[in-house]
This record gives structure tokens, C-alpha cells and sequence, in this order.
């Protein structure tokens, strides 16, 4: 697309609202599933493999529907399909996770969920790179992060929230508070509504003649959803290709920090390793709290970073985000109180504001647009492969390595993020300056 229209910052405001109804639903995953499997019984060792949903679907779908959206051309436009279908999954399953009785319908209706997360999130990206002339892609990016603080802040600490009108000890049958539940129901809420706000608000450009023809010229089917999926890996620019490395640490790392954070708060603050305990219920509303923190920080830290990228480029600047949150992780194991806990979420919302915008706009430099949806599509693989990875090394090392206690595992967290950081001066691109980043006037 050529001449797009300059958007004011209203308007990418509002086109990116539908992404925080999709991170308050990843947000409750985050803060609350490592707690519901505790509650229903979950091995600490084995517990990271209940999370293969999240890597596995995101594995399996993000690419297809990346190249899919980008071969569609419906009266709703080519991603807007994709957000749709994908929110009406997560709501119905928001609204069913905190009724499972049973770890295997949690982790059932987890894959269902990440499912319909994964349907909405890369078009969600790709509409982003369309829509925006490449000028502001940069502040179109770090909004969607903003969203991403902005909403896990909210989805974390909503259960210490509603503590204000239902106890803390009130549990169901099967031994999940009630507040947790109720969060889910918000979360349902919100999945749908913010994406239908955006769509309406800020639709899709209609395709020209010639994108037009040359989307007829590429059917929708399954032979050429895939080929394409296959050509786009062959021909991944070289930036791109080096994004892996780093990719690889800081996602293995953040994937296991979400996992075991509760656990190892629950030991080095409250002296336990019981979930069926008062003081464990204790340590998941502290970690929430916490989480609420760290994402909150990334909010505010990614409106900063729009004019720090500008100035510095994204890639030294990511590197120092990854830094930071390197050494958070490697200090948690340390911390005695929740006050001491709370100041090193600076560091760690500083890391995560990073991930969640500098590598995007990293990506958009140099992957050509006609191409942004499976390009989208196959860079979630440098996400959900290193997920992967950790869940199913993670059992084999927690025990005969961690020594069973899950402040190891954040101490290997943060090795890896400086591992990260240092992999990130190695790409090649995001570090120009861009020529212009001014917003439309109105």
C-alpha cells in the first residue's frame, strides 16, 4: 500500500484498544494459571508442561493465519475476520476456565484459549503495519505495548481489586477463590468489546486494483497458505534472521519467570511451598500486585521509549531493557519483603515494555509489506519455539539441576535476559533514525 493516510494519535490509540482486551486476557493467564494448577493438585516439576498450549498453538496457527490474512479479501477486509472469529473464542473460554474442576480441563480449555489468542494476535500486528505509513509504525507499535502494560496491570491486580467486595478465602468447590473467577468474567467482557471498538472505529484500507489482482492471482487455499509459509522462511532478511538469538533468551526466560514467580515468592517471602495454604493464597495476591506493577511500569516505559527509539534506535535500546530485567530476575531470589519485591519491577516492566514493542518495530524495518502477515506469523515462531523449548526442558533440569526450588529457576531467568541483551547488538536492524515520526495533525 502506497499513500496511506497519516492517523492522528487519537486514532492509533483507538485502533489499538482491541489489543488491550487481547493482553488482559494473556494477563489473567500469566498472573492466574500457575495458581489454578497449584490449587488443582500440579506438580511443581511437571507443571510447565500444562503449559504447552500457549508455545504449541501459537506453533501451529500464527503462521497459517498470518498468511492467510494476508491472501484474504472479504467486506470486512483482511484481518479483521481473523480478530473476530479469535475473540469470540477467548471470551467463551474466559468465561469457562475458572469452573474446571480437574487439571485436565484447565489445560484443555487453555489450548482453546491460546488458540483463539493466537487467531486474533498476528493479523492484530499486521493490520498495525498496514494501516500505518512506515513513518509511524514506530508509534504504533509502542502504543500496542502501552496496551500491553496498561492491561496487565489491570488483569494482574484485579483479584487483589475485588478483594474489596468478596474475601480473599472464599473458594469454590474445587478450590479457586471466587475473585479469580469473577476476573475471568471481566476478562471475557472485555476480549470482545475492545476488539469490536476497534474495528469500527479505525477500519481497514480498502486494497487497490492492483492489490486486488494480485490477491486473485494468489488463491486461498491450503497448498498455498503453506507454500507461501515456506518461501517467506526461505527468503527471511538477514535482520531478521539474527532477532532468533536473542528472541530465544528472552522469551525462555520470561516464559519461565511466569510459571514459577508465585512459587518462588511463595518461598523466599512466606515461607511456603503448600498451595493449599493461607500463606500461598498470600503470595499469588502479592506476585499479582507485583505483576500489576511490572506492567504498569511498561505502560509508562512504553509511551517513553517512542521518542528514546527515535533518537537511539531500537536496538541498543532493547538491549538495555533486556539488561534490566536481567538483573531483577537474578535479585528476586533475595528479596525477604514484598516492598523489596515491588522496587524490582522496575526492571522487569522496563524488559517487558521492550520485548513487547522495540523488536516489532525492529521486524517492520525490514520485511517487505505485502508480506506483513506472514511475516508476523512466522516471527511468532522466535516466541513460541523458545516457550517450548523451556517447557519441556524445564522438567528434566528442575529437580536434577534447579535443586527443586523454583528461585532457581528465576536466577537461570535473568542469566538468560543478559545473554539476551548482549545477542541484541548483534542485529542489524532498528538502529536508524526515522525520518519522520510526526503524528497527523488532527
Amino acid at each position: 500500500m502506497t499513500g496511506k493516510p497519516r492517523l492522528s494519535l487519537l486514532r492509533i490509540i483507538e485502533m489499538n484498544i482491541g489489543f488491550f482486551g487481547l493482553q488482559f486476557s494473556f494477563g489473567l493467564q500469566q498472573a492466574n494459571m500457575g495458581p489454578i494448577y497449584g490449587f488443582l493438585g500440579a506438580d511443581e516439576a511437571t507443571m510447565p508442561l500444562l503449559w504447552l498450549a500457549g508455545p504449541m498453538t501459537g506453533l501451529i496457527i500464527q503462521p497459517i493465519i498470518g498468511a492467510m490474512s494476508d491472501r484474504t479479501n472479504s467486506r470486512m477486509g483482511r484481518r479483521t475476520p481473523y480478530f473476530l472469529i479469535g475473540a469470540v473464542i477467548c471470551t467463551l473460554s474466559l468465561f469457562a476456565m475458572p469452573y474446571s474442576s480437574a487439571l485436565w480441563m484447565a489445560a484443555s480449555l487453555l489450548w482453546i484459549l491460546d488458540a483463539g489468542n493466537n487467531i486474533t494476535m498476528e493479523p492484530y500486528r499486521a493490520y498495525v503495519a498496514d494501516r500505518l505509513a512506515p513513518e509511524q509504525r514506530s508509534v504504533g507499535f509502542l502504543t500496542q505495548s502501552a496496551f500491553t502494560g496498561l492491561a496487565q496491570t489491570l488483569s494482574y491486580l484485579a483479584p487483589s481489586l475485588l478483594t474489596a467486595f468478596v474475601a480473599r478465602d472464599v473458594l469454590d468447590d474445587n478450590g479457586i477463590p471466587v475473585i479469580v473467577r469473577i476476573a475471568f468474567v471481566i476478562g471475557a467482557i472485555l476480549s470482545i468489546s475492545t476488539i469490536a471498538w476497534s474495528v469500527w472505529r479505525v477500519p481497514e484500507l480498502p486494497l487497490s486494483d492492483k492489490e486486488r489482482a494480485e490477491l486473485e492471482a494468489k488463491p486461498l487455499t491450503v497448498r498455498a497458505t503453506f507454500t507461501e509459509i515456506v518461501s517467506a522462511i526461505r527468503a527471511m532478511p538477514r535482520p531478521m534472521k539474527q532477532l532468533a538469538g536473542a528472541m530465544l533468551c528472552q522469551w525462555y526466560a520470561m516464559f519461565a519467570y511466569w510459571q514459577f514467580i508465585t512459587f518462588a515468592v511463595g518461598r523466599s517471602i512466606y515461607e511456603t511451598s503448600d498451595p493449599a495454604s493461607a500463606a500461598f493464597r498470600e503470595a499469588v495476591l502479592t506476585t499479582q500486585q507485583a505483576g500489576a506493577l511490572y506492567n504498569f511500569i511498561a505502560f509508562l516505559g512504553a509511551l517513553a521509549l517512542i521518542p528514546v527509539v527515535a533518537r537511539f534506535g531500537a536496538r541498543h535500546v532493547h538491549a538495555v531493557c533486556l539488561a534490566a530485567s536481567g538483573a531483577a530476575m537474578l535479585m528476586i531470589p533475595g528479596t525477604s519483603s514484598p516492598i523489596g519485591l515491588f522496587a524490582l519491577m522496575l526492571g522487569i516492566g522496563i524488559g517487558w515494555a521492550g520485548m513487547m514493542g522495540n523488536t516489532y518495530v525492529m521486524l517492520a524495518d525490514c520485511i517487505p509489506p505485502e508480506r506483513n502477515g506472514v511475516y508476523m506469523g512466522v516471527f511468532n515462531l522466535f516466541i513460541v519455539i523458545p516457550m517450548l523449548i523451556q517447557t519441556l526442558t524445564m522438567p528434566l533440569m528442575y529437580d536434577a539441576i534447579l535443586g527443586g526450588d523454583p528461585r532457581n529457576v528465576l536466577l537461570l531467568a535473568g542469566g538468560l535476559m543478559l545473554a539476551g541483551a548482549v545477542a541484541t547488538l548483534r542485529v542489524d536492524a532498528g538502529h536508524r533514525q526515522p525520518r519522520n515520526s510526526r503524528l497527523a495533525p488532527g
